[in-house]
């Protein structure tokens, strides 16, 4: 018979199941919260199963950056694995290269796979949060892990309506393409974009391992802070109208035996306003107190560059030499001698049919530039060797091989790769170092060649790597030996490296002391690549704009003194030169080039401090760029056709006239710390702002 007690048993076990059910419901919310950690006005939340949401917090209250997703996971050949119910949290204090903070240890698990979580936390940088994370299997058998990720977030996209068809999302974007593409880019619904840091064609790779994502109101970047180029990938994708993904991902490929544990590198996301400026700032702040060195800028790397480039690779010394005096007469003080004047990529002795004398025509090209009373740059590509030279028949040992067995192509020269890892190959380059600027007495080096950003992994068997990636993470230390010893010889000996159109990558920063727009294929590319490297080289750094005649109408000037950047030419003069070249000196150039010689003498903006973080490159209209020089501030705005108000930021609380210093026109006054003027111009318009 039923019994009451057989009733309550009944009513109990569908209790409990109710319960089960509402609990099981109840961690599958949104609002299940286990774990929230607050950085200035970065704010992490973990769900119970280690799912995350960035928010970011502000005078409005908090509101949510991110989707409720799984931000770390691991992919294996049975699927991915992103969910790891939660175990626990520890909260320790942390006192290490970064400053003092906390540090959270978050641990949950899925099967036999035990996930931790460190995320640390520091006073000296507020809004960012630096991520270790380890798998470990304590189960009975091995897992073979394909790749993991870290920092996987949907963006979402602004809740505030977009003005003028702006777009739902502006990128920061460094990874190296064949193309050539923007690193400061806007995004749509429908673009995708891997930013491999290794190679993306046989020539191209590298990049700065940074993303940087923001609407009007907030951004968000990732990356990784290890000390050597790593082969990951930072992903941009917007599939979705309401959200763009991103993060950074490695392919690890490795079987993990029980007890094992698989570590990621170490990682950090930030939140902010405004466009990427501030994160590349933190990101070389946090380099630095790494260990990365940034030496002070030589006063030979502000002065401005002509280059022979103009006359091509089948130059004559004629030409060269004939233009010397009018360079100088310009008020040039670099004369750059380009590529041809070499045997070969490898055989870097001089060309016969150019240095009758060998040597010691070199020698003396070099004293006659001296005595025009300029300094004198030599064009040169390490790294590479064309095939059939002396170096590949005395030394095919130096040779970066790919897996197969075949050499690694660069497709401009036609030539191959050495390894950079290989100490005789960094030998055999300060060897050249020191013959080119000390026998030869050149005082500075042009570095040129895409193939400089990045190397591919080595399988030479005669290099005994311990992994094929030693090729790919000595890059930085190849170029940190041909640095060095420039700066041994010829302490103001300025370095540039040119790696045509790529992606510039982070860890060769430290070892030139004058940046290029690189091959720029427009005035923008200009603009947004001397704000880029005024982020992460410092706010005085000598950005050189390359020659001018590779930006918009081939003479604008405007685009790099506005952004505080050294300026160059490849004009060419010979008398009897073709006077309908594309590069010639007309008259009328003449008169232009020695007008905008005189600003930039004048004002001298790459030494002040450029203020990246005022104006937003992708929102702020017009687009931007303010310099601080002592108690002046130089603004410069650029459109394509502008009638309406300026904005002034920044300014100190007082009073300021305005003064359009290249058409030299006044625009009255203003007052600190921010104000308006109505202005009209075409292309640009810079001013100096100068206090009563």
């Amino acid at each position: 018979m039923f019994t009451r007690i057989h009733l309550r048993m009944i009513r109990y076990a569908l209790f409990s199941v109710f319960l089960v059910w509402f609990l099981i419901g109840y961690a599958c919310q949104d609002s299940d919260t286990v774990v929230a950690i607050q950085s200035g006005d970065l704010r992490m939340e973990f769900d119970s199963r280690l799912y995350c949401r960035i928010e970011m917090s502000g005078a409005g209250g908090t509101r949510p950056l991110t989707e409720l997703s799984p931000s770390e996971l691991i992919e294996t050949p049975g699927g991915r694995i992103d969910s790891f119910a939660y175990r626990d949290v520890n909260r320790t204090p942390l006192e290490d290269d970064f400053g003092s903070g906390r540090r959270y240890t978050i641990r949950g698990r899925n099967g036999s796979l035990v996930k931790t979580l460190q995320i640390s936390v520091y006073d000296d940088f507020p809004d960012l949060a630096v991520y270790e994370v380890m798998y470990t299997t304590d189960g009975e058998h091995p897992i073979t892990v394909n790749q993991w990720t870290s920092h996987q977030y949907n963006v979402l996209v602004s809740n505030q309506p977009s003005e003028g068809g702006s777009p739902p999302f502006w990128t920061f974007q460094d990874a190296s393409y064949r193309s050539r593409p923007d690193w400061v880019l806007p995004i749509q619904p429908g673009f995708s974009q891997r930013n491999y840091m290794g190679m993306n064609a046989s020539d191209y790779g590298g990049g700065t391992p940074v993303i940087d994502l923001w609407t009007p109101e907030s951004g968000i970047a990732v990356g990784h802070l290890e000390l050597s180029p790593k082969l990951v990938s930072l992903p941009v994708d917007m599939q979705h109208p309401d959200h763009a993904t991103i993060g950074l991902t490695f392919e690890v490929n490795r079987t993990l035996e029980p007890g094992e544990q698989l570590s990621t590198f170490r990682t950090f996301v930030q939140v902010h306003t405004g466009d990427y400026f501030r994160a590349l700032q933190t990101y070389r702040e946090l380099m630095i107190r790494q260990g990365v060195p940034f030496e002070q800028t030589p006063e030979t790397a502000y002065e401005p560059i002509w280059c022979a480039w103009g006359y091509g690779r089948d130059f004559t010394i004629d030409q060269f030499l004939e233009s010397l005096p009018k360079v100088k007469e310009m008020g040039y003080d670099w004369a750059v001698l380009d590529d041809g004047w070499q045997v070969a990529e490898g055989d870097w002795s001089p060309n016969p049919e150019r240095f009758p004398q060998g040597e010691q025509s070199m020698k003396d090209l070099v004293r006659t530039i001296h005595a025009e009373g300029l300094k004198a740059k030599l064009w040169w590509a390490p790294m590479a060797v064309d095939p059939g030279t002396d170096l590949i028949r005395e030394h095919p040992e130096y040779l970066l091989l790919n897996q197969d067995g075949e050499t690694q192509r660069i497709s401009w020269w036609n030539a191959y790769y050495l390894c950079p890892a290989v100490p005789a190959v960094q030998e055999y380059t300060r060897e050249l170092v020191e013959t080119i600027l000390r026998d030869w007495d050149w005082d500075g080096l042009k570095i040129d060649g895409q193939h400089l950003n990045a190397a591919p992994p080595c399988y030479n068997p005669d290099h005994n790597h311990a992994r094929p990636e030693e090729s790919v993470e000595a890059v930085p230390e190849f170029f940190k030996a041909i640095y060095e010893t420039a700066k041994q010889i010829k302490p103001d000996a300025v370095v540039e490296i040119c790696p045509c159109g790529t992606g510039y990558s982070f860890f060769t920063m430290p070892y030139m002391n004058q940046p290029v727009a690189s091959d720029p294929t427009s005035s923008w590319q200009i603009r947004l690549k001397g704000k880029t490297f005024k982020a992460l080289m410092g706010p005085s750094v000598a950005y050189y704009g390359d020659h001018v005649e590779l930006s918009d109408s081939r003479e604008d000037f405007a685009s790099t003194v506005g952004v505080g950047g050294v300026i160059g030419t490849k004009f060419t003069w010979k008398p009897n030169s073709r006077r309908d070249s594309t590069h010639y000196l007309t008259p009328e150039r003449e008169e232009k080039w020695r007008k905008w010689q005189q600003i930039y003498r004048e004002k001298m903006l790459p030494k002040g401090e450029y203020l990246g973080a005022l104006y937003d490159i992708g929102y702020d209209v017009p687009e931007t760029h303010v310099i601080r020089n002592g108690d002046r501030f130089y603004f410069a705005f650029y459109a394509e056709s502008w009638d309406g108000e300026i904005e002034f930021r920044g300014l100190d609380n007082r009073t300021y006239q305005v003064y359009d210093y290249v058409n030299e026109q006044g625009y009255g006054p203003i007052t600190g710390p921010a104000d308006h003027l109505t202005a009209q111009f075409e292309n640009y318009l810079l001013v100096e702002v100068v206090p009563q």
